[in-house]
């Protein structure tokens, strides 16, 4: 079967680029809301440098348990189903159940760990879960004739059964978390005013003397860190750090 003929509908496709609008995007609105502004948002991200980019996209959806585990689900599902309708299904439609099923929670697993890692164990057990359902909702569609192997189609059988209508159940779910809830969560997440790493209190210089500076952390560097001095403005060298637990940059969007 050709990549090209195989087709997941509307629905999937919009969920899909949604997903990947949300990874690429809300990290930037993060980075503007958080320092205030396109010119400091430019300003630190070269101060970052893109091998630390990575570092505002850990840290937004892995300090925010519920869009962690929102995301990760969505992605077990959407991974999975793009996967069998191109051309996964029909190469394995001979395979035994239990190890179709098998195959199916090894990213769920991976996703509950990391998850878990970041946000305790009670959320990596549920990303996990609903991750595996998500994809076993995937495998019942194929297997109960509710989606054609050969093209990724659905084919329009009614879900009488239990596990027909429970594949067609999980499926709005996924599209409804993809397209509406994660897009949600995100923006709420990137407009918190929270910072993504670090708030420090540093020894900083510009120009005037040492003082003492709150200073949102960018990027370490012997002796000490690069990062974005919330008072001034700017971006500063700072020494002498101290941990602020108080992670709050701003007001949140919605009482600025």
């Amino acid at each position: 079967m050709s990549s090209s003929t195989a087709e997941s509908g509307p629905s999937t496709n919009a969920a899909h680029l949604m997903t990947s609008a949300v990874v690429f995007t809300i990290p930037v609105l993060k980075l503007a809301w958080t320092l205030g502004g396109g010119d400091a948002a430019r300003d630190a991200l070269l101060a970052m440098g893109p091998a630390n980019w990575l570092d505002v996209v850990i840290g937004m959806f892995f300090a925010e348990p519920v869009l962690a585990f929102v995301l990760a689900a969505v992605a077990c599902h959407f991974t999975y189903a793009y996967q069998a309708a191109h051309g996964g299904a029909a190469r394995h439609r001979d395979r035994a159940p239990a190890a179709t099923a098998a195959a199916a929670a090894i990213l769920p697993a991976a996703a509950g760990i990391v998850v878990g890692a970041f946000n305790g164990l009670g959320w990596g057990l549920a990303t996990g879960v609903l991750g595996y359902a998500m994809r076993l909702g995937v495998v019942t569609e194929y297997r109960t004739g509710g989606r054609s192997a050969e093209t990724g189609h659905r084919t329009g059988r009614p879900a009488t059964t239990l596990p027909t209508r429970a594949a067609a159940a999980i499926r709005i779910v996924a599209v409804v978390l993809a397209t509406t809830v994660l897009p949600v969560l995100a923006v709420s997440a990137a407009l918190n005013g929270r910072s993504w790493t670090s708030v420090l209190h540093c020894d900083v210089n510009t120009g005037s003397g040492p003082q003492r500076a709150r200073v949102v952390e960018l990027d370490r560097s012997a002796p000490g860190v690069v990062g974005w001095d919330v008072p001034a403005h700017e971006v500063v060298s700072g020494t002498n750090c101290a941990v602020d637990p108080d992670d709050v940059i701003r007001p949140p969007w919605w009482r600025g």
